[in-house]
């Protein structure tokens, strides 16, 4: 078999796998498999790059950046629904139909489906673009990034001129779930919702974050269909479905009883399905009944969406228990009598902070009215004061973490309240995570997945740990090996000599980030001489405020901080700083460079006036005590002449930092 013979039969089994796989559910083709006829396709594809194609499996993993999303002009409107939110208002939309259509209606209904509508376009099978819905008339074009979706076909079995459906993407639970956890692990924001999850993948302008985000779509209706004729939406889904794509699961129903009753059930099915839905849609299943309904200037005059409306049930808070987050935040969360809400049988409500629970004054024994936020986390909406019992005293977070027992400090935000503890077992992910990472320790190829097998087999549970490791304990993990093992032994035998600036960072004490770590090590000179230092000598430090002296103090006053040090030691990770010693010519005076140097370019003239403890800023204010000026020097120096501050040259600079008045 050739090569184009070779590519052409890849791509045909690997697509049946993907339509197998994401739209039956029904593999029939293994990961392992997958995977491997994935990579040899690629590399017949490198030999041969004429032989590349659009919709080629490989074309599904993203890479491509964009520098900003075209705008799409809608061939055919994508028009919004009319919203009704009561079995009446239902029945009045039913009898608006069917008094303009006096022989009768039939309708169909689909779960409305909380995500992202696009339009998906094909020139004789082939998906050339999709666009988001904007405004109805005008999109976004992130074709890149919907090709990383593997339900939607990139080539269809029947070649017709022009086709256009259109769909819903969205995040499914278990990919949103996954994709917080992840970004918990590294302190990055969460996404309130999986709709805002999807919203925001889809616009990524690297379509390789796109693809890594596990996104989704269901189609829901024929747009336009050249060469094809259609009595009913349903024969359109069924046609559509047999062009591999994923279509809306959906009921037709004879009467407007019928589809309210099937309404009824889809919310309280609502849980079994992998993707969030705010209602029902109801549609006129007669396409020429459809045409003769028309629409109005915003809605199609066929359809409606039915919005459940947030069911909310009274329950008593029988406990408030307290979580640590894989950060260290305290979330606490009410223990509540046990009640259906929204299809489910709800037992706990987030009290989401310490802030909230104060505002609404929640108290262990109330009696509170619980409903379900988005239709996904049930909340406690409010206090019912009259049905308190007696006795009630107001809640407060522990002043010592649940878990390990260390102290718990505010953010600076106000926002959160979080473990201080170095070797909290709750943050044992982070914290090792964060310990290797390139900026801290830099130890090479132990990411998250390779931590979490780790601590999963009961390897290592704090960063100390990691200098205890083996090769033959790592060889055995999935997808390690001997050399894989090897290599990481000698990436964790070399961050010994990290340095003692990345160490600082390394722990992640609150407030030291990179910046600060190489100042206090340039500063000190050795861990030791940091840990006997005064508050009154690390507040002297250029860039050291009050509140990062406590938390250094207050760290380093820990047990476990301690353990975690004489972990370290005994290991041979050096204390010793790689900076070079700070000077205090500069100390306490600020800089702002502007214009081109001459010999300098910026950042070597900042690590210069940094390392005689001076401070570089980026603007000119009454607190710039010197404004440097190189060639085309702009508005800074403007400003800084309009203010009185000195300018200085390049040279005047040189000389300052070699000690010359």
């Amino acid at each position: 078999m050739d090569k184009k013979q070779e590519i052409l039969r890849l791509r045909q089994e690997l697509e049946q796998a993907n339509y197998e796989y994401y739209v039956l559910d029904n593999p029939s083709m293994s990961d392992y498999d997958f995977d491997h006829k994935l990579r040899r396709l690629e590399e017949l594809e490198a030999q041969c790059p004429e032989l590349m194609t659009p919709d080629s499996p490989t074309q599904r993993v993203g890479g491509k950046v964009a520098d900003g999303f075209a705008e799409v002009r809608h061939q055919v409107p994508l028009e919004s629904l009319q919203d009704v939110f009561s079995v009446e208002e239902l029945a009045d939309f039913d009898q608006r139909v069917r008094e303009a259509l006096p022989g009768g209606v039939e309708y169909d209904v689909e779960p409305k489906v909380d995500g992202l509508s696009v339009a998906l376009e094909y020139e004789n099978g082939l998906f050339v673009r999709g666009a988001t819905r904007g405004d109805g008339q005008v999109g976004e074009d992130v074709t890149e990034n919907l090709k990383t979706i593997p339900s939607i076909p990139l080539r269809l079995p029947e070649a017709l001129p022009s086709l256009i459906v259109r769909g819903e993407v969205f995040m499914p639970k278990k990919s949103f779930e996954r994709l917080n956890a992840e970004r918990e692990l590294k302190g990055e924001p969460l996404f309130a919702n999986p709709r805002n999850a999807a919203a925001g993948s889809l616009r990524q302008l690297d379509s390789k974050v796109a693809a890594s985000r596990k996104l989704d779509i269901r189609v829901f209706n024929s747009q336009r269909a050249e060469g094809k004729t259609f009595s009913t939406h349903a024969e359109t889904l069924e046609y559509l479905r047999q062009q591999h794509f994923h279509v809306i699961p959906h009921n037709t129903c004879a009467t407007i009883q019928a589809a309210a009753e099937h309404i009824a059930a889809l919310g309280e099915q609502r849980e079994e399905f992998p993707f969030d839905i705010d209602g029902a849609v109801v549609k006129v299943n007669n396409l020429a009944d459809r045409a003769a309904l028309g629409s109005t200037a915003k809605f199609p005059r066929w359809a409606a969406a039915y919005k459940y409306p947030p069911e909310q049930k009274e329950s008593v808070v029988e406990d408030i228990v307290v979580q640590v987050g894989r950060t260290g935040v305290l979330t606490p969360k009410a223990v509540v009598k046990a009640v259906r809400l929204a299809g489910t049988t709800v037992t706990n409500a987030t009290l989401h902070n310490q802030d909230f629970i104060t505002e609404k004054d929640i108290r262990i024994g109330d009696t509170v009215l619980v409903q379900k936020a988005g239709e996904i986390i049930p909340e406690i909406v409010s206090v019912r004061k009259e049905k308190r019992p007696e006795g009630t005293e107001p809640y407060h977070l522990p002043a010592h973490c649940p878990v390990c027992g260390a102290p718990v400090a505010r953010d600076e935000d106000g926002a959160h309240i979080r473990c201080t503890g170095a070797e909290c077992p709750a943050q044992r992910l982070r914290h090792i995570i964060h310990f290797a990472s390139r900026d801290a320790m830099d130890i090479d190829g132990l990411g998250p997945a390779l931590v979490e097998s780790l601590v999963g087999a009961g390897l290592v549970g704090g960063p100390g740990d990691l200098y205890r490791l083996t090769a033959e304990q790592v060889a055995p993990l999935e997808r390690m090996g001997k050399k894989s093992a090897e290599n990481l032994m000698a990436a964790i035998e070399r961050s010994k000599a990290a340095g003692l600036g990345r160490l600082l960072f390394a722990f992640g004490i609150r407030q030291v980030g990179q910046k600060a770590g190489k100042v206090l090590a340039a500063r000190f000179g050795t861990l030791d001489a940091l840990m006997a230092a005064t508050e009154e000598e690390l507040t002297a430090v250029p860039d050291i405020g009050g509140i990062t002296a406590q938390s250094l103090l207050a760290w380093f006053g820990s047990d476990q901080s301690r353990h975690l040090i004489d972990t370290l030691r005994e290991a041979g990770v050096s204390f010793d700083s790689l900076e070079e010693p700070v000077g205090d010519r500069l100390a306490g005076k600020t800089f702002v460079l502007t214009g081109t140097l001459e010999h300098l370019d910026r950042k070597e003239a900042a690590a210069l006036i940094e390392a005689q403890g001076g401070k570089v800023s980026g603007s000119v204010s009454k607190k710039t005590s010197y404004v440097v000026a190189g060639e085309a020097a702009g508005s800074k120096l403007t400003k800084a002449n309009q203010l009185g501050i000195p300018v200085l040259t390049e040279e005047e600079l040189m000389a300052m930092l070699e000690g010359e008045p």
